[in-house]
């Protein structure tokens, strides 16, 4: 092929890869890990609740080789319904019930990417047509998994959410994950949050989604202290795909199309508002293309309202043969791969505009698609995903949130026989295992995280389990620099990504941890003057606030600092931290972005004479507003013995 500009173009090649990368990339390959997660019994008799559109049994992700009985503290069942008999569960499996009607079985896909996430089976061989082969396997692999189906086509609704928890619950879950979320309203409003509270009352740890309305602020849900919110960073492994232009320009998007290749040559090339009479027909939606125009041709379409492959199939209906989608200002850089039904590729938003730019001035505009598989060891990795929600917490602001970021861009896992890849009506293909992203991929991490930590330390309540995987999360790259926000290219904040990017294997041996009970999270409620009909809402007794003593906020035993300033003078929190690693010194070291904020430890170094013993601290932020910068400003708080780093982010807010 002999195109003016082009200087080669490489066919494609096939890497050999490990696992879909999330166990490799959090450092939990199986040669170095039977020390820290030991493969007794124990291990094996966590289960994972998982609430969401149901399971495909006969995955391999829930063979139940090599397990053992189902743990005899299960009180579950496995509830027969359409296409679906209880013969279906097994060791692996060992639950399944619907709410209201029809069965457990997943006919969308989602529940069994999110179920084999959190505790699939080792899977040899897994791949979406080809694209990041390797071993899947889920966080824990040994947990055993409970499906609980809440949600349908209309949606999920909170009625069947809240029967669905105190069904896990009476059925003996230790791990709920719920990647679902709805709106920001008050906890005692919120079914999540009522569900959750009587779970973590009973000892479940609770892990739901942030939510995928970022990068713009106050964007997250699911933000009550009893639950474990989680956000979505990157892995480092991509799917390139190049646009190449006639002009000699070649673009690299990312595409997980699989199919016949374009032919060897430049085809003509078209923007998708100039082959439509619809308004917004550079959107690609639905029967705005005129075949005449896009018939043969390569169609550029701008990304947003519909989803994504779903304008590839306009397309691709319309008689186009293959398509450039460009991000807008909304997801800037971001790279989300998609299965498209023909050859595609989506660039970022800088790319996006040159080339749009291309196509709508050139007098005669060519384009290509080369699809070049799967990449690892991609740098700068993790970056916080943009579609990630965002801090400020809108209900609490003196609770930061997200807690922590864990991977939720292009994750391979275990997909449903009723749907294909894209999960449009008109995709005919079907696989086993399917890449998707959101903060839904990214919270069964944590779950299945949090079974893997249940297991090595069963005592640990979930609050000193959310700790522990929060105080050793990582906030920068291994040459130190913070942690890129894909969204802006620049550092991200704790609004951004909490404590950080999950790090399991230092999170087995914390140092200290942040406990917290259910009367803590009774006297949150009475510091934010809720009536005792609001409290009796959310922990479904009757309870009431002690007249004689002042509740605050900033005393719940959190492991991080958020700080709501309106004006100069001081603000103090208390902390009391529990030492799990026995003996030892902890020095506290402090910064400040800031010098508006000075922040002041009291004490500076605590001494624990053995495990379990508990100390508190003060600290103090002493603001000066005529110094201040901006909205926002962000520090840490680190406790160390010299064995272990124990962290907290600080974000401090001005209202």
């Amino acid at each position: 092929m002999t195109q003016p500009g082009v200087i080669s173009v490489l066919p494609e090649h096939r890497y050999e890869l490990h696992t879909t990368r999330s166990p490799l990339f959090l450092g939990l390959d199986e040669h170095n890990n039977a020390d820290l997660f030991p493969q007794t019994g124990a291990s094996s008799d966590v289960v994972v609740g998982v609430l969401d559109t149901g399971v495909w049994p006969e995955s391999k992700s829930f063979s139940d080789k090599g397990l053992g009985p189902v743990p005899s503290t299960w009180k579950g069942g496995c509830e027969a319904g359409t296409n679906f008999t209880a013969s279906l569960c097994n060791r692996k499996l060992i639950g399944a019930r619907f709410f209201a009607r029809g069965s457990p079985r997943d006919d969308d896909g989602h529940g069994t990417h999110t179920s084999s996430t959190a505790a699939g089976s080792v899977v040899e061989g897994a791949s979406l047509l080809g694209f990041a082969s390797g071993t899947a396997r889920g966080m824990d692999p040994r947990a055993r998994v409970a499906v609980y189906k809440v949600c349908w086509l209309g949606g999920c609704f909170s009625s069947d959410i809240l029967a669905a928890i105190d069904k896990a619950i009476e059925d003996n879950v230790n791990v709920l994950s719920m990647s679902l979320g709805g709106g920001m309203s008050d906890y005692y409003r919120d079914g999540v949050a009522i569900g959750a509270f009587a779970a973590m009352e009973r000892g479940i740890f609770v892990s739901c989604s942030a939510g995928n309305a970022g990068p713009s602020p106050f964007s997250l849900s699911n933000v009550a202290p009893w639950i474990t919110t989680v956000g979505a960073g990157t892995l480092d492994r991509d799917f390139p795909a190049i646009a190449i232009l006639g002009n000699g320009k070649n673009f690299s998007g990312v595409s997980l199309f699989k199919g016949d290749a374009l032919p060897d040559k430049l085809l003509p090339f078209i923007y998708a508002g100039n082959a439509s009479n619809a308004t917004n027909g550079n959107l690609c939606m639905t029967g705005t293309l005129i075949p005449e125009k896009v018939k043969g041709k390569i169609v550029m379409c701008d990304r947003g309202v519909n989803a994504r492959v779903q304008k590839g199939d306009v397309v691709k209906a319309a008689g186009g043969v293959g398509m450039i989608l460009a991000n807008t200002a909304a997801n800037g850089e971001e790279l989300v791969a998609d299965a498209h039904m023909l050859p595609a590729t989506t660039v970022g938003e800088k790319a996006g505009d040159i080339i749009r730019r291309y196509v709508l001035t050139d007098p005669n505009p060519t384009a290509s698609v080369l699809i070049q598989g799967t990449v690892v060891n991609v740098q700068p990795s993790p970056v916080v995903a943009a579609f990630s929600s965002r801090g400020p917490n809108s209900i609490t602001p003196n609770i930061l949130k997200p807690d922590l970021i864990a991977p939720g861009v292009n994750i391979l896992a275990a997909w449903t026989g009723a749907a294909g890849p894209t999960g449009l009506p008109s995709d005919p293909r079907r696989v086993e295992f399917n890449i998707i992203s959101g903060t839904s991929m990214s919270c069964p991490h944590v779950s299945g995280l949090a079974a893997l930590l249940k297991s090595v330390h069963p005592e640990w309540s979930p609050a000193a389990i959310r700790s522990a995987l929060m105080t050793t999360a990582y906030r920068t790259y291994k040459d130190g620099k913070p942690i890129l926000d894909i969204a802006t290219g620049k550092p991200s904040t704790p609004f951004d990504h909490g404590a950080g990017y999950v790090s399991p294997t230092i999170a087995t041996n914390p140092g200290l941890v942040y406990d917290l009970t259910t009367v803590d999270y009774l006297g949150f409620l009475c510091a934010l003057n809720y009536t005792s009909s609001q409290i009796r809402s959310v922990s479904r007794r009757n309870f009431t606030c002690d007249p004689t003593k002042t509740y605050s906020i900033a005393d719940l035993n959190y492991p991080s600092f958020a700080v709501n300033v309106d004006g100069s003078g001081a603000y103090k929190y208390t902390r009391t931290v529990t030492s799990v690693g026995g003996a030892g010194s902890y020095k506290v070291e402090v910064t400040s972005e800031s010098t508006a904020v000075k922040i002041s430890v009291a004490p500076a170094v605590l001494n624990f004479k053995e495990v379990n013993e508990k100390k508190s601290y003060t600290v103090t932020f002493t603001v000066d507003s005529s110094k201040a910068s901006g909205s926002n400003s962000f520090g840490s708080i680190e406790w160390s013995d010299g064995k272990h780093v124990v962290a907290s982010p600080v974000a401090i807010t001005w209202t």
